[in-house]
């Protein structure tokens, strides 16, 4: 396959609203540990919203101008000279952390903890191009027969397997509080980790009905209902076992507090857009558990989502993935987004 000397890319231009142009660049240029991709898909993130909309955090965060985007899918189309172990043409995705690979806990198999972590279309130029360069540590094969639409939204898939696969789920009551993409992936896998009852807050009708899809037991609109009264309705008399907090909203998460059992286990992976307060005796008195969430463990989240795309995740996800667009239509995705039409996004860099 020839490859051209130039591409099209997503560009954050400007540091304002918007501020997203299509732009003319060169093909990267691959290390000697590299992968160049041609990308067929990739996946409009949260992130990229937040770096869309350059709120508080994008501002101190993105250095533009910077290509973003970290959700992909695509084909390996040129090969770094020390990289063994894929061959041209292969189907691949990747982790959109990039660690230092020195540290105490990338040398001891946590690169998830690594500080020095640097984020594929964040911190460096991203995949939302028809081309990317990618370390060969981070790229992952994909499985046969899975669609591409989910393969390109593995990245967002990963936070949920990690988040929902942090405590055994075994028999468990679980509460996810959040009913945005992440939540809701987060329902079928805690249905296939054996959960007992699955129950899911939000404040759209629309995402929780199709949590009821996915697998939940029951759903939780909170500007109608409180969830101390669907457990008493499902005959809950401990509390939650497991908390799974997606939403980043400090509402919920005193929610979440407040109706756990003794001894409950809280995975926490909602960024939360304030300072809150946390009734530290709550937590102390029923002796909580509480687990910071970032990304995806390298790479035991990768196996067993890939394990569990298998054997039947794959069909679940492939509903979120509400809306895809030609890469030259972008913008409509972004609005499809921040209108809360769409649960995930693909845009079609064919």
């Amino acid at each position: 396959m020839e490859i051209p000397k130039t591409m099209k890319a997503i560009v954050k231009a400007k540091g304002e609203y918007g501020g997203l142009e299509l732009q003319e660049k060169p093909v990267p240029q691959i290390s000697k540990n590299d992968v160049l991709v041609k990308l067929r898909k990739t996946g409009i993130c949260g992130t990229d919203v937040h770096i869309y909309k350059w709120d508080s955090w994008a501002e101190k965060t993105i250095k533009p101008p910077l290509t973003i985007g970290h959700e992909f899918v695509g084909e390996i189309v040129a090969l770094g000279d020390n990289v063994t172990g894929f061959t041209i043409g292969q189907l691949v995705s990747g982790e959109g952390h990039v660690v230092c690979g020195k540290c105490r806990w990338c040398i001891t198999g946590s690169q998830h903890l690594c500080r020095q972590t640097v984020g594929i279309g964040v911190n460096d130029d991203g995949v939302f191009a028809q081309y990317a360069a990618i370390p060969a540590t981070n790229i992952w094969p994909c499985p046969a027969g899975i669609p591409e639409n989910v393969l390109a939204v593995q990245d967002p898939l990963g936070n949920a397997v990690h988040t929902a696969l942090s405590f055994n789920l075994l028999g468990e009551d679980v509460l996810i509080t959040g009913s945005g993409p992440i939540g809701l992936m987060a329902v079928p896998i805690a249905k296939m980790a054996g959960a007992r009852n699955i129950v899911i807050t939000g404040r759209r009708d629309e995402p929780l009905a199709l949590a009821m899809e996915l697998g939940a037991t029951r759903t939780v609109n909170v500007m109608k209902e409180n969830i101390s009264d669907v457990m008493a309705e499902l005959g809950m008399t401990e509390g939650f076992d497991v908390g799974l907090e997606m939403s980043g909203a400090a509402s919920a998460f005193a929610d979440m507090v407040d109706n756990m059992a003794n001894g409950g286990k809280i995975a926490i992976l909602g960024i939360f857009a304030e300072e809150i307060k946390i009734d530290w005796n709550k937590v102390i008195f029923r002796c909580l558990h509480l687990k910071g969430i970032y990304g995806r463990e390298m790479y035991d989240t990768w196996y067993k989502m890939t394990a569990l795309l298998q054997t039947g995740l794959a069909e679940k996800v492939d509903r979120l993935v509400t809306h895809e667009f030609h890469y030259t239509d972008f913008e409509k995705g972004f609005a499809a987004m921040m209108k809360g039409e769409a649960v995930k996004v693909v845009l079609n860099w064919d």
